[in-house]
């Protein structure tokens, strides 16, 4: 088994999850992936880029949910059952390639049920990242060029659709801090005290494993 830490970060929308999981990835010489999942995904599936994208962290329906474990839990692979529905082949091609890169290197994995996927492996230090709803729409507002009420609706209906995901393919709930090791508010400590707290953390966990 793999020694090395890997690190999941989930994150309300807006609370500056991506950044900070990029900062620390710097600041621990290790790579961060986000959207880059998607492409690895893609390249070891054989499914188009395109298709990842527009599934991306989307809620789907309970039946699905109950197919999508009941086969991932035999071990069937993408590669050798491609006949299941698109949503199903997708959530597996993730979860290949999240628990892959988990063995081959340290890393951190934004989002997509990574810390459910990763749920037996030893290392594993899952965080979530949370924030006031008037800092995360500020923050949305500078990044997407838009205004209060875009930046909240945005806000509420990309967290409740994180929140669908999550829920659906986890035995955990989004957001519950007993749902991760550690919940960091960006509000209260700002993304480079996010960074740090969190840096800590891995450090005295990781040295309790050793």
């Amino acid at each position: 088994m793999s020694k090395h830490p890997v690190i999941t970060i989930g994150r309300q929308c807006g609370s500056s999850g991506k950044i900070i999981g990029q900062k620390l990835a710097e600041e621990l010489g290790i790579k961060c992936y986000d959207k880059e999942l998607l492409a690895l995904a893609s390249k070891n599936s054989g499914l188009s880029e395109e298709l990842f994208e527009s599934h991306d962290e989307k809620p789907t329906s309970s039946f699905l949910y109950s197919l999508v474990m009941d086969t991932y839990s035999l071990g069937f692979t993408t590669s050798g059952y491609m006949d299941m529905p698109i949503n199903h082949k997708l959530f597996l091609a993730q979860f290949e390639t999240i628990k892959e890169l988990a063995m081959k290197e340290p890393c951190i994995i934004v989002g997509r049920c990574a810390d459910y996927a990763l749920s037996d492996y030893p290392n594993l230090i899952s965080v979530f990242i949370s924030a006031k709803d008037e800092d995360k729409i500020k923050s949305l507002k500078e990044l997407y060029q838009i205004d209060d009420a875009k930046a909240k609706d945005l806000m509420v209906k990309t967290d409740k659709q994180r929140s669908s995901y999550y829920n659906y393919y986890s035995n955990k709930k989004w957001g519950d801090v007993r749902s991760y090791d550690l919940c960091v508010d960006r509000s209260s400590v700002g993304v480079d005290g996010a960074v740090k707290v969190i840096k800590c953390f891995i450090e005295e966990k990781m040295s309790r494993l050793s």
